[in-house]
């Protein structure tokens, strides 16, 4: 579902004063915490805002005590001026305890009368089912570009920041629909660099160059095992590439390739597996043989016996 009609449902709820419990979840940085904000404040005002909202942040405050104390005192106690339903909204509810989703699932039910919940996370799995259905479900999917250019714009020419269109392009491509990470880049680059290009956002970002990708995997298509791993140790060593990194960049060339489906699977498979090892800290160089290995195994597999 789209963030515009994830929006225009709320405030269809809001004015037909019928605010279920909600449980916002998607990836960091798309506007979850954002949205449910500017809600409350639509319902409230800035008067009303601190005496009927309660926020908290579950990954700082996700013991069964504050559940039991905090969140079940104010849900059970009545403003003595103000009408309305309050509002409680839990942030990162996927870092709260079982035992503290398991008691927060009963005061849900028992003070549904006069409070209601907001729950948001990036991984709705780690919600106990019970909680989930208890509330209606909202998944913000990742920004697009176009959603995202515009506010981008909009900061850049009020902070003064020189851009050019491959920077933003940069920006947007290295983000990947996370709006948080989008300001932080801008902001890092600007504060590094004169100018907000690509070259400069890829390197205050530490993400491999777009060129520097593409000579790794002319490499590992067509030269021999030990000039390709050379190539690959001298631009991880030289731009402190991590090898993590390199892989990920490799597998958006490869899905363009046209590789016959046995030959992409097979180097897809081997690319998971040398991602695992690095995970659990497996060294570096020894890894990069591992990756130069199983692109010449695939090509092998594509030379006519």
């Amino acid at each position: 579902m789209a963030h515009e009609d994830i929006i225009c449902i709320l405030k269809k709820l809001i004015a037909s004063d019928q605010l279920p419990h909600l449980l916002l979840y998607g990836p960091p940085g798309t506007g979850k915490t954002s949205t449910i904000v500017a809600m409350a404040k639509a319902m409230y005002g800035d008067t009303k805002y601190k005496s009927m909202v309660l926020e908290l942040n579950a990954s700082d405050e996700r013991g069964i005590d504050v559940v039991r104390n905090q969140i079940k005192e104010f849900a059970g106690t009545r403003q003595l001026f103000s009408k309305g339903t309050k509002l409680i909204i839990l942030d990162e509810c996927d870092a709260m305890t079982n035992d503290a989703q398991f008691a927060l699932r009963r005061i849900i039910e028992k003070y549904t009368k006069n409070a209601r919940f907001c729950l948001i996370c990036n991984y709705v799995s780690k919600v106990i089912p019970a909680l989930q259905s208890r509330c209606t479900r909202f998944r913000f999917a990742p920004l697009a570009k176009h959603q995202i250019k515009d506010r981008l714009d909009e900061v850049a020419a009020a902070e003064k920041v020189p851009m050019t269109a491959g920077g933003a392009e940069a920006i947007l491509d290295l983000a990947d629909g996370d709006m948080r990470r989008v300001m932080n880049l801008l902001q890092a680059t600007s504060m590094a660099y004169t100018t907000v290009d690509e070259g400069n956002v890829y390197l205050t970002s530490g993400s491999p160059l777009p060129a520097d990708i593409e000579e790794i995997a002319s490499v590992l298509m067509n030269e021999p095992m030990k000039k390709a791993f050379d190539v690959i140790r001298e631009k991880c060593v030289s731009h402190g590439y991590a090898l993590a990194d390199v892989m990920t960049c490799l597998v958006e060339i490869l899905l363009q390739l046209g590789l016959p489906n046995q030959v992409l699977g097979f180097v897809l498979d081997g690319l998971s597996e040398v991602e695992h090892n690095l995970a659990f800290g497996a060294d570096d160089t020894l890894q990069t043989a591992a990756l130069v290995g199983v692109f010449v195994k695939g090509r092998a597999m594509m030379t006519p016996a």
